[in-house]
């Protein structure tokens, strides 16, 4: 017997124009069609919300706490009628254009409908339907006011199946609500997946029982701040007492959480390199003596990356000659496995060190008897094993793409992270690949210019993360899974620093992934992700406004003087400048041509401005920096 879910509150019947309605349509990602219809909706008193066919009730459940939060409802059931004011409707004839995850959505000025064939596309229409509602809808309190909304017909589907986020809760630990949070932020840009990485140097992640002193003494560390990678080693005496683990009832609760989101969820185990935790807990999963002395890395230097390839300086390697490895990683997979219905299981496989392995008797028995030439074939020897195991659990390998060095395992699908080339070579030989490269996709890279962020070691800025095009011309593209960026934790400390790494860069890898390539447009989507910053003002998530700041370059000129060039990503922003130490405003210099550093000068600073009305971050750059910049000595 099909259910009537009746909500009732109170709304004012005052209706905006057309031409004010059509510039609340500022939908990210961009949907296929939007037909935008004269008049508006208005909700009445009483809001009839009917969901039709199984499956549905998880998105009337998730709209029916979106509307009582914001805007008082009052839920009443009733039983079917002919009147409704929202109606979720599975198609009893699927619709070929709309496939699994697509939707039509209808705003009339009587009523809402949203069709779809499957649950999960109801789901993202109720995510179009949200954005088309006043920014208010995101207030964690109710606000009174009058509820329109543009009138349109909408068709709605994805470009690719795999639209992911990559959360580290290894490097810094992240509670089981905050995930949630992380969970209830990608959905509403209607992301799929979400990549858990749930182990490395830094901390061990997930309860395993077989093997206990995985989260007894690899979930935890030494805290420290300031910045990751370059502090001191701990002393004996500093506590270990920083980090956490999920239980797997945490993980159970994580999974439905998100299922009812219609998120999977993707666990990474890291291994054979990045396994600092899992050695300090069990030292004879190491090739080298003295292992029993190694502790969970808490930011200290381990690796020189100076070099190529990069040489660790404590051994964070798994063993590929010792047989106790593999039966470690079957007693991990045989409890990880049942717990993450998703069918894929990440296993790491990036930045593995030799160094120590070519040391060892153990590996150079063992290159003996397999015949193995150098140590990428040890690693693919490493790889081919493990993938078994996996297979053996009823799920599929996927790791990222250095396990393609030395040959890759037979089934295996690759996530190509050191550009896109990687991922080219997998899908040439025929292998399954999601596209995340660091030139388009890196979430922990700085937002924008070094002199205001913080510090890492490399920029990634809104408007090169939305040229990202998964599918290069050389390849089939019935081989690119589709893509996703992948958020670092090593200098994120926090929830609120993790909202303002990913937002608004998740923005453009979200269109990236949903929208038709033909349809992306920088200066469109840039002015709806202005809108998307005053919904996320009102439901206090943090975003990086990067884009309003300026781009600073610097160069020499033919006489060594040092010029600096500015310019912005956004149309319609002016840069003011000064050389002599006080707070530029629009009153001061606006830049029009490169500027040459005053003899004398110790610092330039800048704001843009929109008009009359500041609206970048002010930045404040020593001509020491500048200079540097320019490849001045």
């Amino acid at each position: 017997m099909k259910k009537l879910i009746a909500l009732a509150f109170l709304g004012s019947l005052a209706i905006s124009s057309f031409g004010q309605a059509t510039k609340k349509i500022a939908i990210i990602p961009q949907p296929v069609e939007v037909i935008e219809t004269p008049g508006t909706f208005t909700l009445p008193k009483v809001v009839i919300v009917e969901g039709v066919g199984s499956g549905v009730t998880p998105v009337t459940n998730y709209l029916k706490k979106k509307l009582t939060t914001a805007t008082a409802v009052t839920i009443a059931e009733r039983t079917s009628g002919p009147v409704y004011t929202v109606k979720l409707a599975l198609n009893t004839k699927a619709d070929a254009v709309l496939g699994t995850e697509g939707y039509h959505l209808t705003v009339s000025t009587k009523n809402i409908l949203i069709t779809a064939n499957q649950p999960a596309g109801l789901f993202y229409g109720v995510q179009t339907l949200l954005q088309l509602f006043p920014k208010e809808i995101e207030s964690p309190t109710v606000v009174k006011k009058t509820w329109t909304l543009p009138c349109a017909k909408i068709t709605d589907y994805p470009r690719f199946a795999w639209r992911g986020l990559m959360f580290d809760v290894a490097r810094h630990f992240f509670t089981k609500e905050e995930v949630k949070q992380y969970i209830d932020n990608m959905v509403r840009y209607k992301f799929n997946l979400l990549h858990l990485h749930l182990a490395d140097d830094e901390g061990w992640r997930i309860e395993i029982k077989s093997l206990p002193k995985l989260t007894e003494v690899g979930a935890y560390n030494v805290k420290k701040v300031g910045y990751f990678g370059t502090f001191s080693a701990p002393t004996a005496d500093e506590p270990r007492n920083y980090g956490g683990f999920y239980t797997q009832d945490d993980i159970r609760e994580l999974v439905k959480y998100a299922k009812d989101r219609f998120v999977d969820i993707m666990p990474e185990i890291d291994v054979p390199g990045h396994s600092l935790a899992a050695v300090s807990a069990y030292p004879e999963l190491s090739c080298t003596p003295g292992a029993e002395n190694y502790h969970v890395r808490s930011g200290e230097v381990i690796m020189d990356w100076s070099v190529r390839p990069p040489k660790a300086l404590v051994d964070n390697t798994l063993c590929p000659a010792n047989g106790k490895v593999y039966e470690f990683l079957d007693k991990v997979l045989t409890e990880i496995a049942p717990l993450f219905p998703f069918q894929y299981i990440h296993m790491g496989g990036d930045e593995c060190p030799k160094n120590f392995w070519e040391q060892s008797q153990a590996v150079k028995d063992l290159m003996a008897k397999e015949n193995l030439k150098n140590m990428e074939e040890v690693q693919s020897y490493f790889e081919k094993r493990l993938e078994k195991i996996v297979e053996s659990k009823g799920k599929k390998f996927m790791g990222w793409d250095e396990i393609l060095e030395g040959g890759l395992a037979p089934g295996a699908a690759v996530m190509s992270w050191r550009g896109m080339e990687g991922g080219i070579a997998a899908a040439k030989a025929k292998h399954e690949v999601v596209m995340s490269p660091t030139t388009f996709a890196y979430l922990d890279y700085m937002n924008g210019d070094v002199a205001i962020e913080p510090r890492v070691y490399a920029t990634l800025r809104l408007s090169k993360t939305y040229a990202f095009e998964p599918v290069p011309d050389s390849v089939d593209a019935q081989y690119i899974k589709g893509g996703q960026a992948n958020l670092w934790t090593e200098q994120v400390y926090n929830m609120r620093h993790a909202e303002y790494m990913t937002w608004p860069r998740g923005f453009a890898i979200s269109e990236t992934l949903w929208s038709p390539k033909a349809k992306k447009n920088w200066d469109n989507f840039v002015t709806r992700v202005e809108t998307q910053f005053d919904r996320f003002k009102v439901a206090d998530i943090k975003y990086a406004p990067s884009v309003y700041d300026p781009i600073i370059t610097a160069s020499q000129t033919a006489d060594q003087q040092v010029q600096v060039f500015l310019s912005t990503e956004m149309k319609g922003l002016d840069i003011y400048y000064t050389f002599d130490n006080s707070f530029p405003d629009n009153h001061y210099p606006k830049y029009t041509t490169p500027v040459v550093i005053p003899k004398d000068a110790f610092q330039l600073k800048m704001i843009t401005y929109r008009g009359n009305e500041p609206i970048g971050r002010l930045i404040t750059i020593p001509v020491t920096d500048l200079n540097k910049r320019a490849g001045k000595k």
